[in-house]
């Protein structure tokens, strides 16, 4: 029986305690604030992160980890195991699936498959999961690859409100213009993946009411009564995502509802105070 190792990038934002529990690998981007550069979730947490990108001035970089950390990582599990997938953030906004891509070239004696999410966060999060549970019950690779593409075509849905709009300004992403008539007319916009990049879905003023539009996408693509997983996703906006997670167990009983985080490298595309929500059909 083949043995499978699973890993991912921490853009899925699993936490260390269920990474270790599930014995995920997990590879870390980077963030680079000036000339300094900081592992995401190992030397830069999602708190210390958004403390610093408060203090203004430029955002921060982002980059995908190097070829030689994803093989040296291969050759390791390579000891212990006989093939390795790698659930990577969407290829549209990282080079992480490339890279990933390009390890598996350079190491032997391990058969080693790279899926792409093309999304990120929880979705990402719930693509690995599956997998895990997948090696577990004695899956090989293929199998697992297979699965994991046949929830991709049925699809994920996930939109994303962004609360601060100096934010996508700073960012690049608006125009002074844009920014002063958006902050004057309370825009919200919403943005969702699409073709693997993140793009505007809707602008809708106040984040009420954008909130309650994507309950409204959710009650189009879901039965009261099915079960189904959603996430809510926040940008220290932890209290906000419970309520919102309340709000959706209530609707639907039969979901299994989370509250997870955007850490810093997604954070640096949305900004904080911005809320996801996302749910996946079994």
């Amino acid at each position: 029986m083949s043995k499978v190792a699973i890993m991912t990038d921490s853009t899925a934002y699993i936490p260390e305690h269920i990474r270790n529990e599930k014995n995920i690998v997990m590879i870390p981007l980077n963030v680079i604030f000036g000339n300094e550069s900081y592992k995401e979730e190992v030397e830069l947490n999602k708190n210390d992160f958004y403390e610093m990108v408060g203090k203004g001035g430029a955002l921060p970089k982002t980059s995908q980890p190097s070829i030689g950390e994803l093989a040296d990582t291969l050759e390791r599990l390579s000891k212990d195991y006989d093939e390795a997938i790698m659930i990577t953030l969407s290829s549209g906004i990282s080079g992480t699936y490339q890279s990933a891509l390009s390890a598996a070239d350079m190491v032997e004696g391990i058969n080693f498959h790279v899926f792409d999410s093309e999304i990120s966060c929880a979705p990402q999060a719930f693509y690995t999961y599956k997998a895990v549970d997948m090696a577990k019950e004695g899956a090989n690779a293929t199998e697992i690859m297979e699965k994991l593409n046949s929830i991709k075509e049925r699809g994920i849905s996930a939109y994303f409100v962004v609360d601060d709009l100096n934010h996508l300004h700073r960012g690049g992403r608006m125009n002074a213009a844009q920014l002063l008539v958006g902050n004057l007319l309370q825009i919200k916009p919403v943005l969702h993946f699409q073709d693997k990049r993140i793009v505007p879905f809707e602008k809708i003023r106040t984040k009420k009411k954008a909130i309650a539009r994507i309950h409204q996408l959710m009650e189009q693509s879901v039965k009261p009564d099915e079960s189904f997983k959603v996430s809510v996703i926040n940008a220290q906006r932890e209290e906000e995502a419970k309520e919102i997670a309340a709000d959706i167990q209530g609707r639907y009983p039969s979901a299994d509802v989370s509250v997870d985080y955007f850490g810093p490298v997604i954070g640096t595309h949305l900004g904080e105070g911005s809320i996801g929500i996302t749910w996946m059909k079994e």
